[in-house]
């Protein structure tokens, strides 16, 4: 298919762009392939707008007379509005740009189209990679091993191809410990805490049944963490009442008779279509300026994002909790081991271990707990808050998770080498980018199609040196302690810097953040030149004291 045959109308003249924050421009709009772009009509011809296709959650098309306005809402939660005269022209457009930003095909998106203007100095495909994290690993234990049982994806399709287990355990156990959970995700490491040696395991559910099929191998695998002597926990994202009814359809949970060593606790961690209604109602209520307080108040509560952001924090920190405080191992899953059970590990692992809070280290933690661990990316954010055709499979739960670590960073601004952009930048490009790092649903997928063959990394365009400095937390101060957030309802607070930023300016929060930044480098400046004056002050003691005794 040409992208030729769905442009009906490449370009229209005297077209008007309103969007937030900005005076109404007059340009020429052009369609491509791939972008919606206005030029105004200024003598620089300067761009005032290019906007990715794939960007687009839904357009509306109203018409008085023969003008003609779409409205375009975008999955970044902007919404921008073109002013179109004729009727003919104003309709092939809308037609065009439905066409264009719902393509079939993921090779036609523009990832694999996108060259990119920058040198390319590292190959962010290969700055991930397990045979790296297990590296780190094995400077500091000896007990585990990196197996390559999966390097055929045959083993289990949304895993990558070499994870990290017991040592003890081989390869034959592996798979048959697959024909034991769902979707053959066995339970794998996802941390090792070096402070006690205690680890956290993720898996999906064991498929039990109603029979209560067993399976040693099973047993063996999460009994190979423990400590002689020493208990489990099991974190099991469902209630007991959902894990219980799953048997029905062949999963179900670990039976204490057949695991004795672990104790199974159920934290109900919400999924699907019920966070997307809950993004769907928090976005409608932002974006309605009518509100009086009483009425913004009741509709951000019914939106339910604030609670389900508590009920995953509470769960992320019970998983902490219970490998720092009690020094016991976890396994945590839900029933894919997909979604919740990927936000829990990932969170637990910011609460505990500091070099998750850097840059890249955080970058290594989607790396390993979400694009490796086989997050269905590509289903998940099809779709933001505006689409009107909705499946089931359609949910922001990666999105969930970056809010997460914003109400930790909030709680902890000195505890973080990024900062809040570089957060905002991840949620945007999960939804729609110019690099591959997001597409597709796993590492089977990626690989299939070849994708660090033929297309960039977002982590090679992120970690540039003048990219970095814009992510930069400046109040950054390492810090090696497991930071505790609270999770009290007066201590979680709605993500205005998401949520509310094409509603309301950020003028003056930016200006003080400069001003911030400026104050920081200054206060460098004073510290350095107090280093130097203090050196020279004990150089001057040094002579005088050797002149002395002399």
């Amino acid at each position: 298919m040409e992208f030729a045959e769905l442009i009906k109308t490449p370009r229209a003249d005297n077209v008007v762009l309103h969007r937030p924050f900005y005076p109404a421009v007059e340009g020429t709009l052009c369609l491509t392939g791939h972008h919606l772009i206005l030029s105004s009509r200024r003598q620089d011809n300067a761009e005032e707008l290019w906007l990715l296709h794939s960007n687009i959650d839904a357009i509306e098309k109203r018409f008085v007379g023969s003008l003609g306005t779409i409205i375009i809402k975008c999955k970044d939660l902007r919404i921008i509005q073109l002013d179109i005269p004729g009727m003919e022209e104003c309709l092939n457009i809308a037609s065009s740009i439905e066409a264009l930003s719902t393509l079939d095909s993921v090779t036609l998106m523009y990832p694999f189209f996108y060259r990119p203007m920058f040198e390319v100095v590292e190959d962010g495909w290969h700055s991930f990679l397990p045979e790296r994290e297990f590296e780190l690993l094995s400077s500091v234990t000896n007990e585990w091993r990196l197996s390559y049982v999966n390097k055929e994806f045959s083993v289990c399709p949304s895993y990558p191809p070499a994870v990290t287990v017991p040592k003890s355990i081989d390869d034959e156990a592996l798979r048959r410990v697959a024909t034991f959970r769902h979707g053959g995700r066995f339970p794998v490491l996802s941390y090792y805490h070096k402070k006690n040696g205690m680890v956290m395991m993720r898996s999906s559910q064991p498929l039990t049944g109603t029979n209560g099929r067993r399976c040693k191998e099973d047993s063996a695998l999460i009994n190979a963490t423990l400590r002689a002597g020493k208990r489990g926990y099991i974190i099991d994202t469902r209630s007991l009442n959902v894990a219980q009814q799953a048997r029905a359809k062949g999963g179900g949970f670990e039976q204490e008779v057949q695991y004795p060593q672990w104790r199974r606790i159920h934290k109900s961690v919400e999924r699907y279509n019920i966070l997307q209604e809950s993004l769907i109602k928090l976005v409608e209520a932002c974006n309605d300026q009518s509100h009086n307080m009483d009425r913004w108040l009741s509709k951000l509560e019914a939106s339910n994002w604030l609670t389900h952001i508590k009920e995953i924090l509470t769960a992320a920190c019970l998983a902490a909790q219970c490998i720092d405080r009690e020094g016991a191992s976890v396994l945590v899953h839900g029933t894919e081991g997909t979604d919740s059970t990927l936000q829990i590990t990932s969170l637990a692992q910011i609460i505990l271990d500091p070099r998750c809070r850097t840059i890249r280290g955080f970058e290594a933690l989607v790396e390993r707990e979400w694009l490796q661990a086989g997050h269905p990316f590509q289903q998940r954010c099809a779709q933001s808050a505006y689409s009107n055709s909705r499946q089931k499979c359609e949910s922001p739960v990666f999105f969930l998770f970056l809010d997460c670590v914003w109400q930790i960073l909030r709680q902890f601004p000195c505890s973080f080498e990024f900062n809040e952009h570089f957060l905002i930048m991840l949620f945007e490009h999960a939804y729609a980018s110019q690099f591959g790092t997001f597409l597709f649903n796993n590492e089977s997928e990626r690989s299939k199609l070849k994708l660090p063959q033929k297309t960039m990394s977002l982590w090679s365009w992120v970690n540039r040196p003048q990219e970095l400095s814009k992510f930069k937390n400046p109040l950054f101060e390492a810090n090696s302690l497991v930071i505790w957030p609270s999770v009290a309802p007066q201590s979680l607070q709605l993500w205005e810097g998401v949520f509310l930023r094409w509603n309301r300016s950020s003028k003056f929060l930016d200006e003080a953040y400069e001003e911030m930044n400026n104050i920081i480098e200054y206060n460098k400046e004073l510290q350095a030149k107090v280093n130097a004056l203090r050196r020279q002050l004990a150089e001057l003691e040094t002579d005088d004291g050797m002149q002395e005794s002399s």
